[in-house]
Formats: C-alpha cells, structure tokens, sequence
C-alpha cells in the first residue's frame, strides 16, 4: 500500500505574517471596501437619507465583517480537515477569521468616514458621496499596490485592477438604486 508522506518542514512555519495572511487582508479589506461603498452607492441612487446609508453602512461593516469571518474561519477548518489534520499552509482558523475580520471592518469604514463626519463641516456634508467615491477608489488603489508588494508582482498593474472591480460593483449598485428608487 502507498502511504502519501507529508513533511513537515519548520521553515514553512516563519513565512513572513504579512505573506502567511496576504490572502485574508486582499478578501476582507477588498469585501469591505466594495460591500459598504456599494450600499453607499445604492442608496444615494435610490435617493435615501445619510441617517439610512449610515445604518445599512454599519450594519453592513459588523453584520457582513462577522459573515466573513465565520465562513473564512469554517473555510480554513474544513481544509484542515480535509488535510487530515494537517494544515499544509499552516494557517490557524481563527487567526485567518481575525485578519479577514479586521480588514474588512477597518477598510470597509473608508466609505462611510464622509458620512459619519458630515455634520461637523458644511462642505463636506454637501459632497459626503464624492469624498466616499475618492476615498474608496484611494482605499482600493492601495490594497492593490500592497498586494504587489508582498508578491513582488507589477504594482501599477494590480493597483487599477483592484479599483476597476471595486469601481465596476459600485457602478452596479449605484444603477440598481437608481432605477429601482421610484418603486416604493
């Protein structure tokens, strides 16, 4: 009978954090970012109040943070399992499900800033939507270029990809609320 052996090799154990965690940080921040802007985008299609968009924006950030987080930590478990116990990438469940929350929450709360520090300045509060848009795309811009960085890949060329999909769902959302605001 063939016995698939697997080494274990402590090397693969001093992967730099930053290498080990790429995956969750690129998944979490890049959903977070996309998920709230594009409630953001929505909403301001469908014409509703800031008072509404911060509370879709914060229900999202926690309610979908959490979501992420739960399915990455199973997703790593199973794997784990399937692996026989053995974890090839040697990665911890809940340290994957903490990074993939994490970056979700902190990058997904870019596009609500606008919103939340509107009322303590007028201009700002007359361009919440723009300043989120900026803001987000700056958001998206950099994971890509962290990204390339880690991965020693082209930083420009992973920079505008991450923004064109984060743009593209906003562009989605924002034409869903936009036709879909005189149904109610």
């Amino acid at each position: 009978m063939d016995e698939q052996k697997t080494s274990y090799n402590p090397k693969d154990c001093s992967e730099p954090t930053s290498k080990k965690y790429l995956a969750e940080f690129v998944y979490g921040a890049t959903d977070g970012a996309v998920t709230t802007f594009a409630i953001i985008a929505g909403a301001v299609g469908a014409v509703l109040s800031a008072k509404v968009i911060l509370i879709l924006g914060f229900a999202n950030l926690l309610a979908d943070g959490f979501s992420m987080a739960s399915s990455n930590y199973l997703s790593t478990k199973s794997q784990r399992d399937l692996d026989g116990g053995r974890n090839i990438n040697h990665k911890r469940p809940i340290k994957t499900a903490i990074a993939t929350f994490f970056s979700f929450v902190i990058v997904g709360f870019i596009p609500l800033f606008s919103f939340v520090i509107a009322p303590l300045n007028f201009y700002i509060d007359q361009n919440k939507f723009v300043i989120s848009a900026i803001l987000t795309g700056v958001a998206f811009l950099v994971i890509g270029f962290i990204k390339a960085v880690i991965t020693k890949k082209g930083k420009i060329h992973s920079a505008i990809e991450s923004f064109l999909i984060g743009g593209l769902a906003a562009v989605i959302s924002f034409s869903v609320g936009y036709l879909l605001r005189d149904l109610f």
